[in-house]
């Protein structure tokens, strides 16, 4: 059989559908490389090959029946994959890295598995998150620390940390996360991956969460922009309990350039793009991260687009995000953190939970209005930026892949970080703009440790996005450089 570890989802999911490769197959393989690396980096927390391999036999029976019917099968047809242990799989374990949730197992997909494994994914098991999913490393009292695959005492970031190494390390190609302060783009940018964050509406918030929510997005990633695409394609699209649903179908991510075996030239001519690290001095920024931001500026340039060092201002996004995020902590986890404020041996949620939960619980009815007229000020500044420039490129991560023994990293360039928050401004200020965004591979360290650049677009242009992160995976090939495991 041919060797699987390092295919795109696109090339398995082709094999799958040839016939070269059966849905068995695929997941025994998977569960191959779960068993030789997943000790050292513990990605994979939850794991169900008993049933991951009974789902693949009925798969592989309905291909027989497919083919003699002339029945199209799904697009990841047979494609094992783990998701984030944040969402919901029917019948699975999922403990969104809690004690309290420790042996939880849901009775429904959340709408992005549903999606996934309508499309034909074999949902394995579950990736390793923060404690409900809160900061951007991943560590949590019920499976510990998961680290990097490119130097296992180094962070893989989070809260989609999990999924993050599992790409990296070869376990699956591609797979869902969410983001609401760079849960996507910050892992991606430390495991040498894509992870984007789409704009609000492209997988509906539906109830029984918050249905009008928008700060926090589910999403994907993959080892490849086309992956990502591919993904986008299937997981996309409107849902009537969804009434912020962008009214487009998942298909417009399909795109030729992202096909197998395109042989088309990928340019950016005309495209105006600004290059800033710092976000208008916005940011505390390590000089090995600013470098490779600035050095794309050059890629770009060759690939035929005007740059410029133009960054929006973003001065309202802090107000937007540090108010949005503790009004959202308290409609998520509020009740929760005063039944455990309340118990008289002490709670079980990790301080940092508590203490942004209790801003929101300090908030006021002027903070809000605050908010929004900030809010409404930032779209303007958003929007004004976006008529001068096509694509903003930043930094995705302000610091390289820290010491894993660290919640978060300490300070920056000397200047102390106050909380866990802090030192993740490079995406949580554009998380405040509505804005796409999309993590891609920049370039490595000194000593060998990943850097992502952020790309970001005008509300509802994540097609567009994704077409020049792909320009610019095409023209750099950082992504096919892969941990010494």
């Amino acid at each position: 059989m041919t060797d699987l570890t390092w295919l795109s989802t696109r090339e398995l999911a082709a094999l799958i559908a040839d016939g070269q490769v059966s849905a068995t197959e695929a997941v025994r393989a998977h569960l191959a490389r779960i068993e030789e690396v997943n000790p050292a980096i513990n990605a994979v927390v939850t794991l169900e090959p008993e049933r991951a391999l009974e789902e693949a036999r009925v798969l592989d029976e309905r291909y027989v029946v497919s083919r003699r019917s002339g029945e199209p099968l799904p697009r990841l047809h047979g494609v094992p994959m783990t998701h984030k242990d944040t969402h919901d799989v029917a019948g699975m374990r999922t403990t969104l890295g809690s004690p309290l949730f420790a042996d939880r197992v849901p009775d429904t997909d959340d709408l992005v598995v549903a999606r996934l494994r309508a499309a034909g994914v074999i949902s394995t098991g579950k990736n390793n998150v923060p404690e409900f999913a809160a900061g951007a490393h991943t560590f949590n009292p019920v499976f510990g620390t998961t680290v990097n695959p490119y130097h296992t005492s180094r962070s893989v970031a989070g809260s989609s940390g999990g999924v993050g190494a599992a790409i990296a390390a070869g376990i699956q190609a591609s797979g869902d996360g969410s983001d609401m302060g760079g849960s996507l783009r910050t892992p991606a940018s430390f495991n040498n991956v894509v992870g984007m964050r789409p704009s609000n509406g492209r997988v509906p918030h539906t109830p029984p969460g918050d249905a009008w929510a928008w700060l926090a997005q589910q999403g994907f990633m993959g080892r490849t922009v086309g992956d990502v695409a591919l993904l986008m394609s299937v997981g996309c699209g409107p849902d009537p309990d969804g009434p912020c649903s962008v009214q487009e179908p998942g298909s417009v991510f399909d795109l030729p350039e992202f096909e197998l075996g395109a042989e088309r030239e990928t340019r950016l001519d005309g495209l105006r793009v600004g290059v800033d690290p710092r976000l208008g001095g916005l940011l505390e920024v390590e000089a090995e991260v600013v470098e490779a931001v600035l050095a794309s500026a050059g890629v770009f340039e060759a690939l035929g687009a005007g740059v410029d060092d133009a960054a929006p201002d973003l001065r309202e996004a802090d107000q937007v995000f540090a108010v949005q995020r503790a009004y959202d902590f308290v409609a998520l986890w509020g009740d929760l953190v005063r039944e455990e404020a309340a118990r008289p041996e002490g709670g079980r949620i990790k301080d940092a939970i508590v203490w942004n939960t209790r801003l929101g619980f300090d908030l006021t009815a002027d903070d809000l209005v605050a908010k929004d007229a900030a809010r409404g000020r930032l779209w303007q500044a958003t929007r004004a930026y976006f008529t001068t420039h096509d694509v903003l490129v930043t930094a995705t991560a302000q610091a390289l892949p820290f010491d894993a023994e660290l919640e978060y990293p300490q300070s920056i360039n000397g200047r102390p970080m106050d909380n866990y928050l802090e030192w993740m401004r490079a995406v949580t200020l554009i998380s405040a703009t509505g804005c796409p965004a999309i993590s891609v591979p920049g370039g490595f360290s000194r000593d060998g440790l990943p850097i992502g650049i952020q790309i970001v677009a005008a509300p509802g242009r994540d097609v567009d996005l994704l077409r020049v992160a792909h320009a610019f995976e095409r023209a750099t090939r950082y992504a096919e450089r892969h941990p010494d495991l």
